[in-house]
């Protein structure tokens, strides 16, 4: 900026001397203030001026389109790097964040924050304030240039023109504040039209109703279209009635210097100065306008990402787990309470409860009983509300959380699988040069899909297509049992996750399993209670809290409930 200032400066300097040569090649010849350069170069007549000035007077243009042009690689680099970096810090918090805050959140806000809404700071925000500075100390050095070639006029023209985009702004600063909400708004409408349409898409086809959702889209999108293209209009109107208004200052001054002492070639030089400077100066002012509208019309996305960059960081975020969690004897939940606030029922309520290492536990109750929330405690991604949940004594708190959870494996009955290869969705979270496909395969053989997946012609290297799409509901839960094996945990939670599997084949897995290791802690909430059959002790949870607990026969067999 400094340096583009200063090429400013020179060459806009340079228009009167060049102009003045070529008017009258003697008076400069003449000048006092021109000899030291004069001598230096040997010149003799007025003729030899000439090609100096001309050069000096092409060689300052150049140098200052160049210096622009590095300014805007410069500002343009800056700008989308920050945003790189707003956008990657605000997944990075979010990923971090508690299972509670993203149960509790709308997953579209937070797509939208991160992908558009974030690149929108870039440019309604970023980008605008940088060039408001550039516009600064461009004009800046302009304007020291102008004064110094006639103060009065350089002065009563800035303040003239700058007073214009004032009361500009100000008439539409509401207008750009209220679309800017609009835009916020709208935004994120689009992207959760976008994943509902896209995610239900099964249902909208069987049901017909692309049309319902089409125009939701329309109007959600027209709608931010619409704003967008508003702010556009009240951010670049203002240049044309400005350019006129130059046009007229220009033809005004040329009048009044004409009728000055030796008329118009005293004038030329003055002329050619000004009107240099008033070509560069109107698209600052633009310019400056422009990105003060457009940080308006920003404004309402700026305050979501700062919101989204603004969440709680722990401080063992990012902590690498050297060891797990001493594991020897039991798991403990001890007058363990748990509710969402303040506002919601008690989920579970003065809980007690002990889990040997290595039994088989199998969990059942009605829906809203407490199964799931009980196991995201024990997963580690909810804490107790009131009460402790231990592990050989020692509470879990968030300082020590993940090293529990490095024991665990966990076999959600929706697996979600990512749109690369059967082996990267096993290995999930490593890539393929990281994978071991011994252990791979392992885990394939006892999770029972071993023989189907080696049945592909691409193998373990088969794509499986967004969330597995091109596998069947049984394939894809095995997939990921296989996933949690490969882990190699001591502990592994089944939340109901053989319930697209035949009976056969659910068996077949789960012996499997049981005979890994009688060291293996196993937690399931099965579809079909023949599964739990095997489970060294079954709990119902109801009414808050365990309403009954003992083995197969006790709780299933014994029961009329079941």
């Amino acid at each position: 900026m400094f340096l583009a200032s200063g090429a400013e400066i020179i060459s806009i300097g340079a228009v009167v001397p060049f102009i003045s040569v070529l008017l009258d090649p003697e008076l400069v010849l003449s000048n006092d203030n021109a000899q030291y350069i004069i001598q230096l170069l040997g010149i003799t007549t007025s003729d030899e001026l000439i090609l100096p000035l001309t050069i000096v007077f092409i060689g300052a243009s150049l140098f200052s389109g160049a210096i622009r042009l590095l300014l805007l690689w410069a500002t343009t680099r800056l700008s989308f790097a920050t945003g790189a970096d707003i956008s990657f810090d605000i997944y990075r918090r979010t990923l971090y964040q508690p299972y509670k805050v993203h149960i509790e959140r709308n997953s579209s806000e937070l797509i939208s924050g991160i992908t558009t809404k974030a690149h929108g700071v870039v440019i309604h925000v970023v980008m605008p304030i940088l060039n408001i500075l550039t516009s600064i100390f461009l004009m800046t050095g302009i304007l020291f240039v102008l004064i110094t070639i006639n103060p009065a006029i350089a002065i009563l023209s800035m303040i003239g023109f700058g007073l214009i985009y004032v009361v500009v702004a100000f008439l539409t600063s509401k207008r750009l504040f209220s679309n800017s909400r609009a835009i916020s708004r709208e935004s994120t409408e689009v992207i959760k039209i976008l994943q509902e349409g896209l995610g239900g898409i099964r249902d909208i086809l069987i049901d017909g109703s692309q049309a319902n959702y089409a125009e939701k889209y329309r109007a959600a999108d027209l709608q931010l279209q619409y704003t967008n293209g508003n702010n556009q209009f009240i951010a670049q109107s203002p240049r044309y009635g400005m350019e006129s208004l130059g046009i007229v200052l220009i033809a005004s001054l040329a009048y009044f210097l004409a009728l000055q002492p030796n008329g118009i070639a005293t004038a030329m030089p003055v002329l050619g100065a000004l009107a240099i400077g008033a070509q560069r100066l109107l698209p600052l002012l633009q310019r400056s306008y422009l990105s003060w509208a457009m940080f308006q019309g920003g404004t309402a996305s700026l305050i979501d990402t700062l919101d989204l960059l603004d969440q709680p960081q722990s401080e063992h975020i990012g902590k690498i787990v050297e060891e797990k969690l001493l594991f020897e004897n039991e798991i403990s939940f001890k007058n363990m309470s748990f509710r969402y606030n303040s506002q919601t029922p008690w989920v579970l309520k003065d809980l007690n409860l002990n889990i040997k290492k290595g039994n088989r536990i199998g969990l059942i109750g009605t829906t809203g009983s407490g199964k799931t929330t009980l196991l995201d405690i024990f997963m580690g991604l909810l804490s107790p509300t009131n009460g402790t949940f231990e592990i050989d004594g020692k509470p879990i708190v968030e300082s020590n959380v993940r090293e529990w959870q490095a024991h665990i494996a966990h076999v959600p009955q929706n697996i979600y699988l990512a749109d690369t290869t059967i082996q990267e969705n096993i290995a999930f979270g490593l890539s393929a040069k990281e994978i071991d496909m011994d252990r791979l395969r392992w885990a394939a053989e006892q999770a029972n899909i071993s023989d189907k997946i080696e049945s592909f012609s691409a193998g373990y290297e088969t794509i499986v297509g967004e969330r597995g799409i091109k596998l069947s509901g049984g394939q894809q839960q095995r997939i990921g049992i296989a996933r949690a094996l490969y882990k190699r945990a001591d502990v592994i939670v089944f939340d109901e996750a053989t319930s697209a599997l035949d009976n056969e084949t659910e068996q077949s897995v789960m012996s499997a399993i049981e005979n890994i290791s009688k060291d293996l802690t196993i937690i399931i909430i099965a579809h079909r209670l023949s599964t739990l059959k095997n489970c060294s002790h079954i709990i119902e949870l109801g009414n808050a809290g365990i309403t009954r607990i003992g083995n197969y026969e006790e709780v299933v067999l014994k029961s009329n409930d079941f």
